[in-house]
């Protein structure tokens, strides 16, 4: 919301002129803009602000008072960029919400303020932050178990008064929290962090270190229970594959990556573990490309341009470096449903090294019952959103990892019907039989 009027001078409005076109600039050049509706939403409220201000008249020639919603749209750029906030949903998504997100692996509804302090009220009366809380939590508890949060976020960016804390407190049983605290380490100026949604060092200046933040409970216990430990690995696959278990190259590197005894979990669709095994990544780019155009056309027929076209890419950006990444600490799991249907792929269209590698991976990960979260379920069965990756997605879900994928499509469904999702995108890549 914009901030009370006040005195405008030259000096104030060319530094909020300057501002507000760093900001337009960072989010223009941001990799993550053509993926994230919040970022395209953000950027074409701050190219208004910029023309709002680049349209005010000079304070010299014509005083008046400087009205700007800047401090607010700021305050968004830096919550959306937070290591914390993943998967946010386009901006305003419902009255009185600034957007949806997963924070710290939780669905969460973001309520913020780039208010001054002094112009916050708690006092129940239509312009106070009560009734706006008020409101949000009963839309939230009767909200279908889809889009329903587990928590609100309330962040104030500048700071926040006594009165206002002490409400949220007593009324709502709102529990502060620390922004940073799992993700700043001052002995460390170079540490890098990834939030998964878009890849950032996340440095925090000093406008960021004022921000402070309360989360309320939507349901008594806000889903916090710990999950139950999965299961141990399964060791009896079996591909009739050759007897070589000897794991070198990238992708002996990669599966060394991999962590049984972390606590972090990551969930695998049927298209990362292809990605992984696939000859494109692991060193077959040369024989494909080699190989006489005739052959490799009667081999693939119409799926020719498709292999080739990641055998390309496979050349610019191997893609172990980004799977690396992805995995790197983390316990890896796939669901019943993904370990059948990439162990039917492997067998049928998998070369002999293409199997071996799929046995020593299956080997590497859990595999875990087929539990699809309530959420997931509650979202309507369509071509888009088959029951088939509602299950896969919807069990990473419950287990609340992050599902490595190449299915963008699914991806994008669920992001339009509003529900925030744990995805890590990666380059597809397909088997080659050799």
């Amino acid at each position: 919301m914009a901030e009370p009027p006040a005195s405008a001078c030259p000096a104030e409005l060319d530094l909020a002129r300057a501002r507000c076109r760093a900001l337009h600039d960072r989010l223009a050049a941001s990799p993550a803009l053509p993926r994230h509706p919040a970022l395209r939403s953000l950027l074409r409220l701050v190219a208004a602000e910029l023309r709002f201000l680049t349209n005010s008249p000079d304070p010299a020639t014509s005083p008046r008072p400087l009205s700007s919603n800047l401090p607010h749209l700021g305050a968004l750029h830096r919550l959306l960029t937070h290591p914390a906030v993943r998967a946010p949903s386009r901006l305003a998504p419902r009255p009185g919400v600034d957007f949806a997100c997963a924070f710290r692996s939780r669905a969460a509804w973001v309520l913020l303020s780039g208010r001054n302090p002094s112009g916050l009220r708690w006092a129940p009366r239509r312009q106070g932050l009560r009734p706006r809380v008020a409101a949000v939590l009963d839309s939230a508890r009767s909200a279908p178990p889809a889009t329903r949060p587990e928590k609100l976020l309330l962040a104030f960016a500048r700071g926040v008064g006594a009165d206002v804390v002490r409400g949220l407190a007593v009324e709502f049983g709102a529990v502060e929290i620390d922004l940073l605290a799992e993700f700043v380490d001052d002995t460390e100026d170079d540490k890098e962090e990834e939030d998964g949604w878009v890849s950032v060092s996340f440095h925090p200046d000093e406008e960021m270190r004022s921000f402070r933040a309360f989360e309320i409970d939507v349901v008594d216990g806000g889903g916090a229970e710990a999950l139950s430990p999965p299961p141990p690995p399964a060791q009896d696959v079996n591909l009739d594959v050759r007897s070589d278990d000897t794991l070198e190259g990238c992708f002996g590197d990669f599966l060394g990556k991999m962590r049984m005894d972390s606590m972090e979990l990551l969930n695998l669709d049927t298209t990362a573990l292809v990605a992984i095994v696939s000859g494109i990544s692991n060193g077959g780019v040369g024989k494909l490309m080699s190989a006489p155009e005739a052959e490799t056309r009667g081999r693939f027929k119409c799926n020719y341009k498709f292999v080739m076209d990641q055998a390309q890419s496979e050349l610019q950006y191997p893609i172990f470096v980004e799977l690396g990444k992805a995995v790197d600490g983390k316990k890896c799991i796939i669901c019943e449903t993904v370990s059948s249907e990439f162990t039917e792929i492997a067998s049928m269209c998998g070369g002999p090294d293409e199997k071996t590698r799929a046995s020593q991976l299956l080997k590497k990960l859990i595999i875990v019952s087929d539990s699809p979260s309530p959420r997931m379920m509650d979202l309507p069965t369509t071509r888009k959103l088959a029951m088939k990756n509602k299950v896969v997605f919807g069990t990473g879900d419950h287990w609340r990892a992050p599902t490595l994928t190449a299915n963008m499509g699914f991806v994008r469904a669920v992001s339009q019907s509003g529900m925030p999702l744990l995805t890590i995108e990666h380059k597809p890549r397909a088997l080659i039989g050799l």
